[in-house]
């Protein structure tokens, strides 16, 4: 039971980078702007992150400085696309391999850096459960907060005057322009807000799940992040479970591992892409399921006044 235990909790650990990420990207999609650069954001946001860590010794710093990295660099690619009018995808695709090389050159000094004994957190009382305290609540508290940032931001796009706006900037720009809204300024926002939310994802990799700086430490969790929004047809609360089965998926090979499988690791390893790649080819076998819960204007760029 212990072991299960465990395994819940690395679950959830896992889930919750993934969830932050795919949040983070789902509200740029709602929008109707597809940023592909999330593994380079989430990269350097680990280096902001752990840096900070490492000469204040405060975690929620870090996370601050990952967020402001995410955020930046958000911002710099907003600008290209939504302004001069870049194609998304390729402008995405620079956005990522940048933030890989630029992380790994200036994470150089760090890659042997230590962080600071942080504070461990439970929930008292509740922690001391027998197994379902260690598994439940024994976590960080962005653990929770992802999960009410989750639920949040359900209520907020489904009930709010803003987040209506925002779907009314993805659905139909034209329209939205027309009534007034600046829509270019919306996407900016919403870009560097999905940016923000995949930069504090990146330094809670680096300050928490697993604390130091390695030169590609994201490993593909952001593309993974990318695939979750389209798995959860742009639905916060599925963003989440999809993240949560997904990260059991990433847990269960050090599980197996543990347990004495007989599988080569190098196998296993490859147990959360092979699970991105089939549900990706799953739901492509319905297209108009898909374009019936995606964003009308999802990747199209928006020229004002035509």
């Amino acid at each position: 039971m212990d072991t299960y235990a465990l395994l819940l909790a690395s679950t959830l650990s896992a889930g919750t980078v993934l969830a932050l990420a795919a949040l983070g990207l789902l509200i740029n999609e709602k929008a109707g702007i597809v940023n592909l650069g999330a593994e380079g954001m989430m990269l350097c946001a680990a280096l902001a992150g752990f840096a900070t860590v490492v000469y204040t010794g405060s975690t929620w710093l870090g996370f601050a400085a990952g967020m402001v990295a995410g955020a930046l660099l958000a911002a710099i690619f907003g600008v290209l696309v939504i302004w001069l009018n870049t194609n998304q995808y390729a402008t995405g695709l620079a956005l990522s391999l940048f933030g890989t090389g630029f992380s790994a050159f200036a994470g150089l000094n760090f890659v042997q850096a230590r962080m600071p004994a942080l504070p461990k957190y439970s929930i008292p009382g509740l922690a001391d459960i027998p197994w379902v305290g260690p598994a439940l609540f024994n976590h960080h508290p962005l653990v929770y907060g992802a999960v009410l940032l989750a639920l949040g931001l359900m209520w907020w796009l489904d009930r709010s005057r803003a987040g209506l706006v925002l779907r009314a900037v993805g659905e139909s720009p034209d329209s939205a322009h027309a009534l007034g809204y600046p829509v270019r300024r919306i996407r900016l926002l919403a870009v560097m807000a999905g940016g923000a939310l995949c930069g504090l994802a990146g330094a809670y990799i680096s300050t928490v799940y697993t604390p130091l700086w390695v030169e590609g430490m994201v490993a593909g969790r952001g593309w993974i992040a990318l695939a979750l929004t389209t798995f959860a047809t742009w639905r916060p609360v599925r963003v989440l479970l999809g993240a949560y089965l997904f990260g059991g998926v990433t847990m269960l090979q050090f599980h197996l591992q543990a347990s004495g499988v007989q599988v080569a690791s190098q196998l296993l390893s490859m147990l959360p892409y092979v699970a991105t790649i089939v549900v990706l080819v799953l739901i492509s076998r319905n297209p108009a399921w898909i374009r019936a819960n995606m964003p009308a204007a999802l990747g199209k760029p928006f020229y004002p006044g035509n």
